[in-house]
């Protein structure tokens, strides 16, 4: 797909983010909003998978383990936009007895999610697991992960990246979106992650930058990422984005990482964001 055809994609799950958890009374827009570019360019243009027929072995596809996993909003909705389910199903989000739980759960039989997520620090780990696995299987597709910045307070991340690193598992690419945001303000203030680059490759990985709210830099960074895959070491992308992005009075802020906009404030943020496939 061109930029163009994915940015109208992101800006429509844009407007499914916020609608969907102004519906639910509850959710996590900030983070949904600033990584809407990132999954739209996975999803929609980097992956090999098949969304018609799904299943959780991912034999012969690429997968993906959200392990941030509070962010559903914008996992559930570009899911949705690339067939894995009806589109309307996103109406549903956060309801009792439904597939769109806050966060994932492969309990409910949704197609696309594998693991359940969002006990935070443990997908890195999974994803590791399962890049080993095709390796053994001689399946020659990639792994990928998306961990957030606030995440990697979690030591058992540390742990993934050293052995991952050190086993040379290089089949697979974790990105980190890297908002500077948590749920209790700034990283900084709450826990520095100091050089983040030099400690990816510290223990052995490859480490790529990219501004995550620019489409065709999300594109041309992933792709170089798959072209590096196969060369001993492990691909880490340090991802800059804007927690909120497309929403003025939701980024520079932490408040939005998990709140639900009211009546007044849905209505004045769905008025930034452009209609371009049609709501559900």
């Amino acid at each position: 797909m061109n930029t163009k055809e994915l940015q109208d994609i992101a800006a429509q799950v844009r407007r499914d983010i916020i609608r969907m958890v102004h519906g639910a009374k509850s959710g996590h827009p900030g983070g949904s909003l600033g990584c809407a570019d990132f999954l739209t360019a996975l999803y929609f243009d980097i992956m090999d998978i098949n969304p018609e027929n799904f299943s959780k072995e991912g034999t012969n596809e690429d997968m993906f383990f959200l392990s941030n996993g509070h962010i559903t909003p914008v996992l559930y909705s570009v899911m949705a936009r690339r067939g894995y389910f009806p589109v309307s199903e996103l109406a549903t989000f956060r309801k009792l007895h439904t597939r769109l739980q806050g966060h994932p759960t492969p309990v409910e039989g949704l197609p696309g999610i594998r693991i359940a997520s969002g006990s935070l620090g443990q997908g890195v780990s999974v994803a590791i697991g399962a890049a080993l696995a095709k390796k053994a299987n001689k399946d020659n597709h990639l792994v990928y992960a998306l961990t957030g910045d606030g995440e990697l307070e979690e030591g058992q991340i540390w742990e993934a990246l050293m052995f991952a690193g050190s086993n040379h598992v290089d089949n697979l690419i974790v990105t980190v979106d890297n908002n500077g945001k948590q749920i209790d303000g700034s990283t900084d203030q709450v826990c520095s992650l100091g050089k983040l680059r030099s400690k990816f490759e510290a223990f052995n990985w490859m480490v790529l930058e990219m501004d995550g709210n620019d489409m065709k830099k999300c594109t041309q960074t992933l792709n170089l990422a798959k072209s590096l895959a196969g060369n001993q070491k492990p691909i880490a992308i340090i991802m800059k984005t804007e927690m909120g992005m497309g929403v003025d009075f939701m980024m520079g802020t932490h408040k939005w990482h998990g709140a639900a906009p009211n009546d007044e404030q849905a209505a004045a943020a769905l008025a930034q964001l452009p209609v371009t496939l049609g709501d559900y």
